[in-house]
């Protein structure tokens, strides 16, 4: 065998392992839910404070997302309000919400992972009467902890609003599918 030839099929057998090895990684890749797309859903607790008064509320949420890497998310969430709360005579509720959201993951070897949310959300909300719509910079830290390779389940507290008087706190307890 001439040396060209021996050069050429070394350098086919290592093009074709660093192939191979590049699918393998991209396989892992989404399997360890890097890269790959994830479902969820949620019920929170949500404290509305409307000036001196507060209202205790429950709402059921719904999240769809991708790992863009080990560290970063990127997810939509949508909602709506399950549970309304009477404050001296009159009905107050969350109506639905929903927002894009950016997740900050602290990326670690335990199945517990620390994180932080950070977005906009819009909510749509009804006290007594009057019902309103408004957007805001929403932001939270929470928690994912891994059950099996492709669930988890999380706990999180979330700002959704805070503008004119008005705030709109929640904790939420969810579990997520990854594919």
């Amino acid at each position: 065998m001439t040396r060209t030839k021996s050069l050429a099929l070394a350098l086919a057998t290592l093009s074709g392992g660093l192939l191979a090895t590049g699918a393998a990684q991209a396989q892992d890749m989404y399997k360890s839910g890097v890269g790959g797309l994830y479902a969820g859903l949620n019920y929170t607790f949500m404290s509305a404070e409307l000036g001196p008064y507060d209202a205790d509320v429950g709402t059921l949420s719904g999240k769809v997302g991708v790992m863009a890497t080990p560290f970063l998310g990127i997810e939509a969430r949508a909602g709506f309000g399950v549970d309304d709360d009477t404050i001296n005579g009159v009905d107050v509720s969350v109506d639905n919400f929903y927002g894009g959201y950016a997740t900050f993951n602290l990326a670690n070897e335990s199945p517990v992972t620390p994180y932080a949310v950070l977005g906009f959300t819009r909510v749509e909300a009804e006290v007594g009467s009057v019902e309103d719509d408004d957007s805001d910079v929403s932001y939270g830290i929470g928690a994912n902890m891994e059950f099996a390779p492709n669930l988890s389940g999380n706990l999180e507290y979330m700002r959704y609003y805070d503008d004119d008087n008005v705030e709109l706190d929640g904790l939420g307890v969810g579990i997520q599918l990854n594919f």
